[in-house]
């Protein structure tokens, strides 16, 4: 059995709005619901489907999908389920 690969604790975000990227922390005991753009200040939320802004305009998934693709948090699910909301940084 191969290891799994570690958990990437960091995503680029790119803002839809004005194109704006920003490297940032990922919570790994929550997920970030609220984003602020630095540059345009547009706030960002979730797609539809999608459990926090990481998973909708970041370059990986937050660290709970990246878990549950890879297998170790049990049965996979759609969503961060049992984890709490994070407004922002």
């Amino acid at each position: 059995m191969t290891p799994a690969a570690p958990l990437m604790r960091e995503g680029i975000i790119t803002c839809p709005h004005c194109g704006a990227i920003a490297s940032e922390p990922m919570p790994e005991d929550a997920c970030l619901f609220f984003y602020a753009c630095k540059t345009c200040g547009v706030v960002l939320r979730p797609k539809s489907g999608d459990c926090c802004v990481f998973c909708s305009y970041g370059s990986v998934p937050c660290p709970p999908m990246q878990a549950q693709r890879a297998g170790s948090m049990g049965e996979a699910q759609n969503e961060c389920s049992g984890l709490k909301p994070k407004r922002g940084p």
